[in-house]
């Protein structure tokens, strides 16, 4: 992948965050994970950067913001409490190595998987079990029982069509792409033949659609680079997955390719436009019972290098793979 010795600073240089220049490094450049560069930013995430100052605000029981008993104090107000940073640290490359993350994967498990032995809960929803699975399995409890069950439990509630759905529907939509991203945190060596076939169904599914089109209009928030994902869906999201996925081939996804480089900056970087693209009822049509507290790491509309490093990683594995340009 041709990058700009300018944003090439940018992403490794002392002032960039260590999980970016740990994915440039390997995403983006090719290095092993075994290279010297690459292992000493790993070693960086959580001590400085992003996590760690997340991590400042850890309760000492592994709780963010309302300790207690219950599996609710997990989850909201969304998006300042445990459910949702924890989410985020995985993203930045975490494991259960650090004492911090082993308490809060472990306390997860233990209030989500009472109910049924799995991490669907009483509500069964596609978003917070895949969620849950693709977070867990990134701290290093692939192998946990509650996961293993919560994996079957995503394998099963697929809709006919491949795709899936929050809320009660017989058919999936492109919001509920939870299921596929968990689904594709197991190592490919390790899938059953049904995460397989599952795994192959939920790509058609996103591939069918081109991975932003459903409906006669498109749904503006789909068009929005945000971060964190936490729950919410945009063309990046659909790219990331389905490349790491290996169908950077495919020519279904050439619209998306198409639209992710209409989004680069003059400057060869990409910005954040939202910090969650529902929010803006006015635009995303979404309303919410409840406050929300939108986090974020980086400021909007300016380059960013989480979106940065996003863009340039999913554009070289679909270059490797020779997929549309």
């Amino acid at each position: 992948m041709n990058v700009s010795p300018r944003i090439r600073r940018w992403l490794t240089g002392p002032k960039s965050d260590p999980s970016v220049r740990v994915r440039f490094w390997v995403e983006v450049d090719g290095r092993s994970s075994q290279d010297p560069r690459v292992r000493t930013a790993q070693q960086a995430i959580g001590k400085t950067g992003w996590a760690a100052s997340l991590l400042d605000y850890q309760l000492s029981d592994g709780h963010w913001v309302t300790p207690g008993t219950s599996a609710g104090e997990l989850y909201r107000p969304k998006y300042i409490v445990t459910n949702w940073l924890a989410i985020v640290l995985a993203d930045l490359g975490m494991t259960r190595s650090d004492p911090r993350i082993r308490r809060t994967a472990e306390m997860i498990l233990a209030r989500w998987s009472k109910k049924g032995g799995d991490l669907s809960g009483r509500a069964g929803e596609i978003c917070v079990t895949g969620n849950a699975v693709r977070t867990l399995i990134r701290f290093g409890y692939l192998d946990h029982p509650a996961v293993q069950r919560s994996i079957e439990w995503i394998v099963r509630t697929q809709k006919p069509d491949g795709g899936w759905h929050c809320f009660r529907s017989r058919t999936g939509t492109l919001d509920g792409w939870e299921g596929l991203a968990a689904l594709a945190e197991i190592p490919e060596e390790v899938r059953d033949s049904a995460v397989r076939r599952s795994v192959e169904r939920g790509a058609d599914f996103y591939l069918r659609h081109h991975l932003l089109e459903e409906g006669r209009v498109r749904y503006p928030p789909w068009f929005r680079i945000h971060y964190p994902q936490h729950y919410y869906y945009d063309v990046l999201v659909g790219l990331r997955i389905l490349t790491r996925l290996g169908y950077g081939a495919d020519p279904r996804i050439a619209p998306a390719v198409r639209w992710l480089r209409t989004k680069r900056g003059r400057d060869g970087s990409w910005a954040l436009d939202a910090a969650h693209p529902d929010l803006d009822a006015a635009r995303g049509g979404y309303e919410f019972r409840n406050l929300v507290f939108p986090m974020l790491l980086e400021p909007l509309n300016v380059p960013s290098q989480w979106a940065t490093v996003e863009a340039l990683s999913v554009l070289t594995r679909i270059e490797r793979s020779g997929g549309p340009s």
